[in-house]
């Protein structure tokens, strides 16, 4: 019979008692410090901090929702984040739960079936967390929304529906007329969309924005094409766009629903020997990192993400302190290069 001849004893797992009996703090402290209750002495604060650093002591997070009530997770449903928008806006959302002390849980709705938003939601509930973010601009979401009502606080980012509570959005429609009115004030008589799919909420407020900021000024209507987001279907209107402009139609600024589009488009119409902006001034929406470097330096209107997610979470916090919540609109800016210039004659 083999016998245990070092006479260490097994190691336990760390707990709060440990730290506090390191850090010359009573149990409760350590317990105020690891669920960030604001009332510790900021001195006594860094002490247990240090003491968890140097044991490499995990707080035990199922027993921590057990004793405070919280999970301190926030779920998130989202969809198409192989789109920079979409990617971009959970990234922000990410980054500013943890800086509240939070961390994010993610399901990825796939469109063409599988787990529903009823059925994330109902997951998220189970796993007990403190609140649920829906994040997608798709139609068919928004009406699945209307038929949720979960137990604990739902916030809708980036939607920008009316009726579903607690939401914040970019403006897409003064987005829109930021880009027209850009336009219009370099002499163009009008100006043409290539828009996002019909299936999505921001794509359509745009064609909004656009429409609306042309009967403002008395321009003529323009022209409408719809793509899906992807440079492939702006390379398509582009073509297009460059055998209409050679027959004499006069073309001469467009609008695209996303900087994807709009770079599809600059690249067909250079391969047709039209000039941007010489011949047609170019402006996009998102302001993507590539932006600056196409040829030319793309004009487009920038949504703020990182403040889309942060303004999201702060709506989320609200919610769980017992706030209503509301809505709350983050502004767009128009960013002016080199791919817009005055109307040719």
């Amino acid at each position: 019979m083999s016998t245990d001849t070092t006479g260490a004893a097994p190691a336990r797992p760390l707990v709060m008692s440990d730290v506090a009996a390191r850090a010359g703090v009573s149990h409760q402290t350590v317990s105020r410090v690891v669920n960030g209750h604001p009332n510790v002495a900021p001195r006594t604060r860094e002490r247990v901090q240090q003491a968890i650093a140097e044991l490499g002591y995990r707080p035990n997070a199922a027993a921590r929702a057990l004793v405070t009530g919280s999970s301190r997770t926030i779920g998130l449903i989202t969809i198409d984040v192989d789109q920079y928008g979409p990617a971009q806006t959970m990234i922000g959302l990410e980054q500013a739960a943890r800086a509240a002390g939070y961390s994010l849980s993610v399901a990825i709705l796939d469109r063409a079936g599988g787990l529903t938003i009823a059925e994330a939601v109902d997951r998220f509930v189970a796993q007990s967390v403190d609140a649920v973010v829906v994040h997608t601009a798709e139609l068919q979401a928004l009406e699945a929304l209307e038929q949720v009502d979960p137990p604990v606080p739902l916030v809708a980012v980036q939607m920008g529906g009316e009726g579903h509570g607690s939401t914040v959005t970019v403006g897409q429609e003064a987005g829109a007329a930021l880009a027209v009115d850009h336009l219009l004030e370099l002499g163009h008589t009008t100006v043409h969309h290539l828009a996002g799919p019909s299936y999505s909420v921001e794509a359509r407020r745009r064609i909004q924005g656009w429409r609306t900021a042309l009967a403002r000024a008395g321009a003529p209507a323009g022209e409408l094409w719809l793509g899906d987001w992807w440079p492939s279907s702006g390379h398509a209107a582009g073509t297009d766009l460059a055998q209409r402009i050679r027959a004499g139609e006069p073309i001469t600024a467009v609008f695209a629903g996303n900087d994807q589009m709009a770079l599809g488009l600059m690249v067909a119409l250079h391969e047709q020997g039209i000039s941007v902006p010489g011949d047609v001034s170019v402006v996009g929406f998102d302001d993507v990192p590539e932006a600056p470097y196409f040829s030319p330096p793309l004009t487009t209107v920038r949504q703020d993400f990182a403040e889309l997610g942060r303004r999201g979470v702060e709506l989320v916090l609200a919610r769980i302190g017992g706030e209503d919540g509301g809505s709350d609109l983050v502004e767009p800016r128009l960013l002016v290069r080199s791919s817009t210039g005055p109307a040719r004659s």
